[in-house]
């Protein structure tokens, strides 16, 4: 890291670009997916939620061999449910990053974009065309999303799409968009792909099945939480680097709360960081303090996130949560000491928790998918 830390308030990020000196190890994972840029292979990231993917993709461009060489286009799909939705995302971050790179490409993006020529605002003072296209306006997805490969293809650098957990194209209504999408990468020269996910099940049965048509078309990386003692390190330093001190056990503390979980450490070691003044000291007691505020601020979140479950899914959840590591949960024992239904419907609920990702299966057990709803839940039992 470098020296000159004084430009940064906080060290610790927990929302934005993470500048290099403030990034937190991935070696591996940098030079591994930085190497796939450089020889033009698509990628499927995979790691749990929030242990940062994306913050890791942006970490690989700040190296001087990709700077300036290629058109980086981000889109985040987590929210969408149709084709449609995704067009819009990919439109979008072409038309931001590719099409005002140059008044050339702006007119071309209008020009390639034939299914939606209708559809295009302008800017009324430089009389370019501006992206105010609704989801309406897409009457041909078929047609747009090859007009949107089309034009990749004129792009004067070469173009990185990400697209942010791509697991969901699973769940969309239309069907064949995987070979739609397939067949359209295929023919791409100009352009490679990084896919990224959280729903590591999800993710395989997309690359990994025979069957399916990405099946064998990119690289794998996967990411696992942060190394404990790496982590240490890195809190340990930033900390000094200010003049201030956090205890290893204070680390510790908050990254076995969380389980590793980038962003939910980084969010504790940032707060923590705040209420230690120059020369001060944060031990395992503010640590614990900023987890019950985080906690208590992340409630409202977590009720209305588990209001939208029905209530043999809550009293699964509930059962699993007690387990803390759960097995057999379709058995009569399992049933009879949770007090559940019956097998019939954990075998629904079960199904239903792991499409919302509320839990993970690994093998033959179950565990509560975010530490973040463990301790939420943890609170509101006792």
């Amino acid at each position: 890291m470098e020296a000159n830390m004084d430009k940064y308030y906080n060290p610790f990020f927990i929302a934005g670009r993470i500048p290099p000196e403030c990034f937190c190890d991935r070696d591996v994972e940098t030079k591994r997916l930085t190497g796939c840029i450089l020889n033009h292979e698509n990628v499927v990231l995979t790691s749990p939620r929030r242990v940062g993917k994306t913050e890791l993709i942006y970490h690989c461009f700040d190296d001087e061999r990709l700077k300036d060489e290629f058109f980086v286009i981000f889109v985040d799909i987590l929210h969408t449910s149709s084709l449609r939705e995704l067009i819009m995302g990919l439109g979008s971050g072409v038309f931001k990053k590719v099409a005002r790179h140059s008044d050339k490409l702006m007119k071309s993006f209008a020009s390639t974009l034939r299914s939606l020529q209708g559809s295009f605002g302008f800017d009324p003072v430089n009389g370019m065309p501006t992206f105010n296209v609704r989801l309406g306006d897409i009457t041909a997805p078929e047609y747009t999303i090859e007009e949107i490969f089309e034009y990749l293809e004129k792009a004067d650098w070469r173009c990185i799409v990400v697209i942010d957990e791509f697991q969901q194209v699973v769940k969309y209504r239309e069907k064949g968009v995987e070979a739609l999408l397939r067949a359209n990468i295929q023919r791409s020269s100009n352009s490679n792909f990084i896919f990224s996910g959280s729903e590591r099940r999800i993710m395989d049965q997309i690359f990994l099945d025979a069957k399916r048509p990405f099946y064998q078309s990119a690289t794998n990386l996967s990411m696992a939480p942060i190394d404990r003692s790496v982590y240490v390190r890195f809190a340990q330093d930033l900390f000094s680097r200010y003049g201030k001190i956090v205890t290893e056990k204070g680390v510790l503390r908050a990254y076995d709360m969380f389980e590793g979980i980038t962003a939910y450490v980084q969010r504790i070691m940032h707060d923590a960081f705040a209420e230690t003044s120059t020369g001060g000291t944060a031990d395992i007691d503010l640590v614990n303090s900023m987890a019950d505020r985080f906690v208590e601020e992340s409630s409202r979140r977590i009720r209305e996130q588990l209001s939208f479950i029905t209530e043999q899914q809550k009293e699964l959840l509930y059962a699993i949560h007690s387990e803390g590591v759960a097995k057999g949960l379709t058995t009569s024992a399992f049933v009879k000491k949770h007090r559940l239904k019956s097998a019939s419907s954990v075998q629904s609920a079960t199904k239903q928790l792991l499409e919302m990702d509320l839990i993970t299966k690994v093998g033959r057990e179950y565990t509560i998918s975010d530490p973040l709803l463990k301790l939420w839940l943890t609170r509101e039992i006792q």
